[in-house]
C-alpha cells in the first residue's frame, strides 16, 4: 500500500470519526490506568458498569489501598480475571504510592514495571493520557491493519512497528483511535459491514461483500 493511499484512508477515517477517544469513562490519568487493566479480555461497556461502582468510592491509589484486596474485588467482581486483576491493581498502586508519590508515571520502562502493565496498556497511557504518538495493536487494530493491507504483520508488536513507519504523521496520535473505533463498529470481525464502510474502494480484503 502506497502513501498516499494510506493519509486517503485516516483522512476519511478522520471525517468519519471526528472524535477519536477511548470509550472507557474515565476523569483521570489514574483512573484511565485501573480502567485499562480492566479491560484486558473484556469489553469497555463491562469495565464501565464495574468502574461507576469502583471510582466514585475509590480513585485514586490509596484509596484503593484502604479497600483492601476483599473490598476491591467486591467492586469488579463483574470483570473477568477479577482475582489476578485485583491483585494486580492493589501492587499497582502500592507501586504508584511508594515510588511514583501517588502519580502514573509518564514512561513507557515506568509503566510497563507496574503489575499487570504490560507494552499494549503502556501504550494506551501514553497516548490517551499524555498525547503521545503511540499505537496499541488490541485484536481490533491487528486485524484492520492486516485485513485492509495496513500493516501486515504476525504479532502485534510487528504490526505497531509498521503502522508507527507508515501512518502519516498528522494522524499518528489519532490513529489508535482512529482504527480501533473502525474496527469496533464497522471493520468487525465476522461479517465486516463493507457496505458502511468509507473506506471499502482503498481495502485490499479479498472477501469484500461488495
Amino acid at each position: 500500500m502506497n502513501a498516499d493511499k494510506r493519509r486517503e484512508i485516516f483522512r476519511r477515517l478522520a471525517i468519519a470519526i471526528p472524535e477519536p477517544a477511548t470509550e472507557l469513562v474515565h476523569r483521570s490519568t489514574f483512573e484511565l490506568l485501573i480502567a485499562v487493566i480492566l479491560s484486558a479480555q473484556a469489553t469497555d461497556k463491562g469495565v464501565n458498569i464495574a468502574s461507576a461502582r469502583l471510582f466514585p468510592l475509590a480513585n485514586t491509589p490509596q484509596a484503593i489501598l484502604a479497600l483492601g484486596l476483599e473490598g476491591l474485588e467486591r467492586h469488579i467482581k463483574s470483570i473477568g480475571l477479577y482475582h489476578s486483576k485485583a491483585k494486580n491493581i492493589m501492587a499497582t498502586c502500592r507501586m504508584l504510592v511508594d515510588l511514583h508519590d501517588g502519580q502514573v508515571p509518564g514512561t513507557r520502562e515506568a509503566l510497563e514495571k507496574l503489575p499487570g502493565v504490560g507494552r499494549k496498556t503502556a501504550n494506551v497511557i501514553l497516548n490517551t493520557a499524555f498525547s503521545q504518538p503511540t499505537i496499541a495493536v488490541d485484536t481490533h487494530i491487528f486485524r484492520i491493519a492486516n485485513r485492509i493491507g495496513l500493516a501486515s504483520g504476525k504479532t502485534p508488536l510487528e504490526v505497531e512497528r509498521k503502522l508507527l513507519k507508515t501512518v502519516p504523521p498528522e494522524y499518528l496520535q489519532d490513529a489508535h483511535h482512529l482504527l480501533i473505533l473502525h474496527g469496533r463498529y464497522v471493520c468487525v470481525a465476522r461479517k465486516p459491514k463493507c457496505g458502511e464502510c468509507v473506506i471499502h474502494d482503498l481495502c485490499e480484503f479479498k472477501g469484500k461483500t461488495i
